[in-house]
């Protein structure tokens, strides 16, 4: 009944070692191999059969538009065209907005954006799909559009209505303190930029129902609007993900409209169908991080410490809510970052644009809220001649002290991280010479200026949405001894699968190599949560245990009685059991004898945060379950006659509680700091004044290379466990370590600071790019970047023979005033968004192979 797999050692050698890889080691992915060898499959490798169908979206090219008429005839007339479709041929439901209506699937009759969905081209190729899309014949009548924060303000258009939370008297103190700031910072966007674009693939069932093969992040939410659209239960409706080339946010929500797409063609035709979009094409038609202008007004006393502020966070939504409820109240969850702000007025506005739709990236908001602190703690140090980290380490929170939204503050060991930071890193030492290098250099008419920064990050754990903190799994043991594990959470390269084959091993003190995590399905673990919020590990490995605490107790009682023992006499130890003294078998002879008399070997895990409570109405409450903690340390060189830059050197301290896997966790670390590096110095996303996206493709939007990275970089794990009920004591570490890059911009800030002798804090923008640093640098000065005369007029002029109002902007990076939240009136929203129309279908989220399970 039961064969020994020559896959794994033999018993003798399992009985006088550990098991491999348990909970702590650092154990590779459980890809690794087939990532680096390219064996690994994605969805768009899946052998597709012949008469498969492809599908290409039509764009509008508008961000603002009336759509008058669509002449299709010569797109029918393009070899290998089967159909196309429009917004009539959708089945049932039209709108397939995640939270609040406002993402139509594709334009009725307005158009709202650049790149959104008008209609789209079945056919027998991609190639031939695409290239029929541009034979439409489209008739606009153009619209008023808005496309900036500043606008939308300034005509109260907002996607949702605006949010408040309020501490004290924030007014009172900041009039009475004895050093009143003001200051504004403005942050753009960032590209998701994943390696697997947007995909999906969908097969038809002889019963009905669909299979679909999507890459994202929250299978259920897709296998739930693939069925509403087509108007079937969702129990016909079956969404594989096995595997994604990257997320980070941006398959959480926008992957669903390509599924749909399929899903409806798979219907109409009874074909397979696939969909994926080029680069180019996923740029455009799919959401990014928000872009946000924020204000603040803080009151202070003599030594930096805040006693009232005032702050407006005003994020630029694009034209429908998706996510951006949540993603602007994490904002403002986090524009505290690590300090104790005693009153505090904390503002959060919704602005609609007719740009796409933004929505979660890593961070999901807090970046946004974090860095503004960051500018604030850096503008409060220069306004009083102090260095930086004294004003950090004199705001800091402390254990018993509250948020502004009313959680306590327990277990904050952010003190401890940062002083260990600055004293193994010499910080005090460094600071000196950096500022005697400064001087040197200004004496000596060097171009060559130095900073230095040390920054805390402090990041709430859990999903705001309390619904989502929850999480199931399933697990089998087959009479072998080898156990199938299948949970809710989602591969995305972040190693979520070994940390559950880690966990579930170490359940049983077995191999990991003797556990397989199984492709993510719906079918398996219904109703799952998305793979974010940091959560993956925290609540599907949680669901996990619970799963095998069930079969391993009924294991145990099976034992007690068949070799009569008390069950404190069994113990599961190094791949075998021990019966008291009577007995030891390996596991997998406890599992077949088992499996004899009966036993069930398979059982379903569930898990739901505890302690979590948030009343929006009172904005107040427990919305994290704990908070991620770090700090890093970096230094920086800039050139003031150019703008440009080096990253010398960065130092992180992280705390991921008990680690549950050391390279892993190093590696997340590593990867979200660089891409928050790219964000604060780099990716600029810039839009033309009639609202296209210019920066469309990798040769346009520059995302961190190797050579970006420090020249010299330590990564190290804070060593202690989460004192909160986690998996194992462990921390989440998906998103907290995309906000230790703040210490990278603060440190160009105090670079350029050191040119105004650290008395004002530098205009610098967000992301601060050679360009941006230049223009810092000479407003500080008191020069003018504008050129002031003009050089051979008529051959400049002979360029462009009529001004058509599309140009780049000017001066993106000049910091953008913005009316104050106390200035802006604020009318009801909801129920405003019907005339909305979402764009294309062109970034497809569908992950890969009908294999291993992962959830959100």
């Amino acid at each position: 009944m039961s064969h020994h797999s020559s896959l794994f050692d033999s018993d003798s050698i399992r009985r006088v070692r550990p098991p491999k890889n348990k909970i702590g080691t650092s154990t590779k992915h459980d890809s690794a191999i087939s990532h680096v060898m390219g064996t690994a499959t994605y969805v768009d490798d899946i052998l597709k059969p012949q008469g498969t169908l492809h599908l290409a979206i039509g764009k509008s090219i508008h961000a603002h538009a009336r759509v008058l008429s669509m002449d299709f005839s010569a797109v029918r007339a393009v070899d290998g065209v089967i159909d196309v479709i429009t917004f009539k041929d959708i089945p049932a439901k039209t709108d397939i907005g995640p939270v609040f209506d406002g993402d139509p699937l594709m334009v009725d009759k307005v158009t709202e954006y650049v790149g959104q969905t008008l209609f789209v081209v079945v056919a027998t190729s991609h190639r031939a799909a695409k290239k029929a899309t541009l034979k439409a014949k489209i008739e606009y009548e153009p619209l008023p559009a808005i496309l900036t924060i500043e606008e939308a303000l300034k005509q109260s258009q907002f996607v949702r209505p605006s949010h408040f939370m309020t501490r004290g008297d924030s007014q009172a103190a900041i009039d009475s303190a004895s050093t009143r700031i003001a200051g504004h910072i403005h942050m753009l966007g960032q590209e998701h930029f994943y390696l697997e674009g947007q995909v999906s693939y969908v097969v038809p069932y002889d019963d009905g129902g669909l299979e679909v093969y999507t890459s994202s992040q929250h299978p259920s939410e897709v296998q739930q609007l693939v069925a509403e659209v087509i108007d079937l239960p969702f129990h016909a409706v079956t969404t594989v993900v096995r595997r994604m080339g990257g997320g980070f946010g941006g398959k959480e929500t926008q992957a669903a409209a390509w599924a749909c797409l399929c899903g409806i063609v798979a219907k109409r035709h009874n074909v397979p169908v696939s969909m994926r979009l080029d680069r180019q094409d996923d740029m455009v038609v799919t959401g990014k991080r928000h872009e946000f202008a924020n204000r603040y007004d803080v009151g202070v006393n003599d030594e930096g410490q805040v006693l009232g502020v005032d702050m407006q966070l005003a994020g630029l939504c694009g034209y429908s809510p998706d996510l951006s409820d949540a993603i602007v109240d994490r904002a403002m969850f986090h524009c505290d970052n690590a300090y104790y702000y005693p009153a505090a007025q904390i503002a959060g506005h919704r602005c609609k644009t007719h740009t796409v739709s933004n929505t979660a990236y890593r961070g999901f908001g807090g970046p946004q809220g974090l860095l503004t602190a960051e500018y604030m703690m850096d503008h409060i140090a220069y306004t009083l001649g102090k260095d930086p980290l004294q004003v950090r380490l004199a705001n800091l929170y402390k254990d018993g002290q509250s948020t502004h939204y009313g959680q306590p503050i327990e277990h904050f060991d952010l003190v401890t991280i940062m002083q260990t930071l600055a004293d193994d890193n010499e910080y005090d030492k460094r600071r000196q010479q950096v500022t005697a290098a400064n001087k040197k250099a200004a004496a000596e008419g060097s171009d060559k200026r130095w900073g230095l920064a040390l920054t805390p990050v402090k990041f709430g754990i859990s999903f705001t949405v309390q619904h989502l903190n929850q999480a199931g799994a399933l697990v089998h043991i087959y009479t072998d001894g080898s156990i199938q594990i299948n949970h809710g959470g989602t591969e995305m390269g972040q190693g979520l699968y070994v940390k559950i084959a880690q966990i579930v091993a170490n359940e049983f003190d077995v191999d990991v190599d003797t556990v397989k995590v199984t492709a993510t399905r719906t079918d398996k673990v219904p109703n799952t949560s998305p793979t974010a919020a940091s959560s993956g590990t925290d609540i599907n490995g949680k669901a996990a245990q619970n799963a095998c605490i069930t079969v391993k107790q009924r294991l145990i009682e099976f034992a007690a009685e068949h070799f009569d023992v008390i069950k404190e006499e069994i113990r599961f130890e190094r791949n075998h059991v021990h019966i008291a003294d009577k007995n030891i078998l390996t596991f997998a002879e406890l599992v077949l004898l088992a499996y004899q008399h009966r036993i069930s070997l398979s059982s379903t895990g569930y898990y739901k945060t505890p302690k979590i409570f948030y009343d929006r109405s009172k904005s107040w409450g427990r919305p994290f379950f704990y908070f991620a903690l770090g700090a890093s340390c970096s230094e920086v060189e800039i050139d003031i006659l150019t703008g440009e830059y080096k990253v010398l050197r960065c130092d992180i301290l992280h705390d991921v509680g008990q680690s549950i896997n050391p390279a892993i966790d190093i590696g997340q670390i590593e990867g979200g700091f660089v891409q928050g590096m790219g964000w604060l110095t780099a990716e600029e996303l810039i839009w033309d004044k009639k609202g296209k996206l210019a920066s469309n493709g990798a040769a346009n939007y520059k995302i961190p290379t190797a050579h970006d990275l420090p020249k010299q970089w330590s990564v190290k794990l804070f060593d202690r466990k989460n004192e909160e009920q986690t998996i194992y004591n462990s921390k989440a570490v998906g998103e907290p370590p995309f906000m230790l890059a703040a210490s990278v911009w603060c440190a160009i800030n105090n670079a350029i600071a050191s040119v105004g002798d650290y008395k004002k804090n530098p205009e610098l923008t967000m992301p601060a790019t050679p360009e941006a640093v230049l223009k810092s640098v000479m407003r500080l000065q008191g020069q003018a970047w504008e050129i002031l005369e003009r050089i051979d007029t008529d051959t400049v002029e002979s360029l462009t023979s009529v001004d058509d109002n599309c140009g780049i902007d000017d001066d993106r990076v000049q910091p953008q005033q913005v009316p104050h939240s106390k200035d802006i009136h604020l009318p009801a929203t909801e129920g405003t968004l019907m005339d909305e129309q979402p764009e294309a279908i062109q970034d497809p989220n569908v992950s890969t192979a009908r294999g291993p399970a992962h959830g959100e």
